[in-house]
């Protein structure tokens, strides 16, 4: 199944079914649209004399994986899409040398899926009630997962279209992030930098890593793409950490202009979903390996042999 059909049939299966509503946006929708319109701004600098062959394996915080492309944090939607659904996603993505990355709730079969031997990420809310905050951080440490997600931005719950859907939340303090991380041993990514100052106190607070992300367009309405903040997060962050990004990456075009910001790695969400609806298991893999194929053409005609080769310099904005 070729990767336009996935999508095609993914998003008319999600559609007809009582979860389609969470591939929706806050409120006016317009995180949505302005992630495409962001991303559709950039076209490329073609190299295409002595173009190399190019590999796309790349290692980010002790995880070794195949292709810079992962799923970016979700559970709720997944278990409804078909049985067994978290299993499917996480056979899919280690078929395809990638990551798996959990949301909240937490899955009950967390430890199952990390002795898949798939690399596992799992996110931990800032519940209002700060002991189910740290229980959660106990429970994803005692599955073994490679990394430890908090999600920065989600103090005000989450919500689509007009409905909240997370209520139980509360913002972080810096204080408390310096407190959660003496309870993280691993690797511990904060989840949700859109600014500067975000990323300055992430590192401070001692984050191994940030994601720049929108979440998915299910906080609040008209935050900006991370392509409108990164250059700013990118500088403060100065090389001390990885970046990982998302928001309405779909193909391996995108994944090329999120690396050329400065990313390490680029997370996928609907994707992901579309991939489940549309195939399960297999959708899951073909999804990240064509989008990582497409890529492979593109940093060819680039002249980037690895994907950290992929600069700005790369791109035209129109």
């Amino acid at each position: 199944m070729e990767l336009s059909e996935i999508y095609r049939i993914g998003k008319e299966n999600l559609s007809q079914r009582d979860i389609g509503f969470t591939i929706r946006g806050v409120e006016t929708e317009f995180v949505l649209n302005n992630n495409r319109t962001i991303l559709d701004r950039y076209t490329f600098r073609q190299k295409c004399i002595d173009a190399p062959r190019p590999l796309t394996d790349c290692s980010v915080l002790g995880v070794n994986l195949a292709t810079p492309v992962i799923m970016s944090a979700m559970t709720m939607p997944i278990p409804a899409i078909i049985e067994n659904g978290m299993a499917a996603v996480a056979q899919g993505i280690k078929e395809a040398g990638s990551m798996l990355w959990t949301g909240t709730p937490i899955p009950d079969n967390l430890a199952e899926l990390v002795k898949t031997g798939v690399p596992v990420a799992a996110n931990v809310k800032p519940h209002a009630d700060r002991r189910k905050l740290f229980e959660g951080l106990e429970t994803v440490q005692a599955a073994g997962v490679q990394w430890v997600g908090l999600e920065i931005d989600s103090g005000q719950g989450t919500k689509i279209l007009d409905q909240l859907i997370a209520r139980d939340c509360s913002p972080l303090s810096f204080n408390e992030l310096i407190q959660i991380r003496k309870k993280v041993d691993g690797t511990l990514i904060f989840k949700g930098v859109l600014s500067r100052d975000d990323a300055e106190k992430s590192l401070a607070a001692g984050a191994d890593g940030i994601v720049i992300s929108n979440h998915g367009a299910h906080t609040l309405d008209y935050l900006p793409h991370p392509l409108q903040v990164m250059d700013e997060i990118v500088k403060a962050v100065d090389g001390k950490c990885p970046i990982i990004v998302d928001g309405g990456f779909r193909r391996g075009s995108d994944v090329a202009k999120g690396l050329a910001f400065g990313a390490n790695l680029v997370g996928l969400g609907r994707p992901i979903l579309y991939g489940l609806a549309a195939d399960g298991r297999n959708g899951v893999r073909e999804l990240i390996l064509q989008i990582t194929a497409e890529l492979k053409r593109i940093m060819s005609m680039l002249g980037a042999a690895r994907s950290g080769e992929i600069d700005r310099n790369m791109l035209i904005n129109t």
